[in-house]
C-alpha cells in the first residue's frame, strides 16, 4: 500500500518562509508534486517535478517564490516557500503519479497571518 506523509506546515507571518516535506513509501513514481486547497475553493496545482528529468512546473501565483525539489535517496519531495502571502493559506497536499495511478497525502495546514 502506497503512503505519502507530509510535514512542515504551520503558522507564519506574511513574508516568512516554510519548507514542506513529503515522504513516500516507494520511490517508483513518474512525477511528484504539491497541490493546495483553501476553504471554499477547489484544489489547485502548486508545483510538480518529474522523477527522471527533474523538469518542474509551477503555478503562476507562486513562481519566483516557491521551489520544488526532490531527494530520491530519501523518497522525499520538498516545497520551499518564501515570501509567503495570506492568500497562500491552504491545506497543502502531496501528490504522486505512478503507472496508471495517482496518490494523495493527508494534507498539511499552512496559515499565513499577522
Amino acid at each position: 500500500q502506497v503512503q505519502l506523509v507530509e510535514s512542515g506546515g504551520g503558522l507564519v507571518q506574511p513574508g516568512g518562509s516554510l519548507r514542506l516535506s513529503c515522504t513516500a513509501s516507494t520511490s517508483i513514481f513518474y512525477v511528484m508534486g504539491w497541490y493546495r486547497q483553501a476553504p471554499g475553493k477547489q484544489r489547485e496545482l502548486v508545483a510538480t517535478i518529474a522523477s527522471r528529468s527533474s523538469v518542474t512546473n509551477y503555478a503562476d501565483s507562486v513562481k519566483g517564490r516557491f521551489t520544488i525539489s526532490r531527494d530520491n535517496a530519501k523518497n522525499t519531495v520538498y516545497l520551499q516557500m518564501n515570501s509567503l502571502k495570506p492568500e497562500d493559506t491552504a491545506v497543502y497536499y502531496c501528490n504522486a503519479a505512478g503507472t496508471g495511478t495517482i496518490y494523495w497525502g493527508q494534507g498539511t495546514q499552512v496559515t499565513v497571518s499577522s
